[in-house]
């Protein structure tokens, strides 16, 4: 199968059912998207396929040739780099696990959604789970760089 990872194109020799996660990690030694619960309910797997934010836990990467994939590694843009000045300006992780999922569902929503309401932000990282429960600062972070995003352009 041949998969383009943040802009790299790799011709890998694996089983069609492979999870993309294990493609990433295991393959690619791509260690940023993090294994949660390997049933898409955690989000510590979240990448983008084609801009959109999806679980790499349960997706077979023979359904992705084709198409753009990129990891936290990969993460670069406006976006990105205002939720990453707003996670850090809000002091978001305490253990840090599920921050590259958060990170790139907040990027994904951003970049769909340049001004979400408290709703929209709800509801695109509801899928996110946070073992620290940070959920408040997450929220704030995402808020924070929309603003930053909107005062950009």
């Amino acid at each position: 199968m041949k998969l383009k990872v943040n802009g790299e194109t790799h011709e890998l020799d694996l089983p069609d059912d492979i999870p993309l996660l294990w493609v990433l990690r295991d393959e690619l030694q791509l260690t940023g998207t993090k294994y949660g619960c390997g049933v898409a309910q955690c989000g510590a797997c979240t990448v983008h396929v084609d801009g959109r934010a999806i679980r790499s836990c349960v997706t077979p990467a023979s359904t992705l040739a084709g198409k753009e994939i990129r990891t936290i590694e990969g993460l670069e843009g406006a976006s990105a780099k205002a939720v990453q000045d707003a996670w850090i300006a809000s002091d978001v992780p305490q253990c840090g696990y599920c921050q590259s999922g958060q990170v790139m569902s907040a990027v994904a929503l951003l970049e769909q959604n340049p001004s979400p309401s408290e709703g929209e932000i709800h509801d695109a990282m509801k899928g996110n789970l946070c073992r620290c429960n940070c959920y408040s600062r997450i929220r704030q972070a995402v808020k924070d760089a929309a603003v930053a995003r909107k005062e950009e352009a």
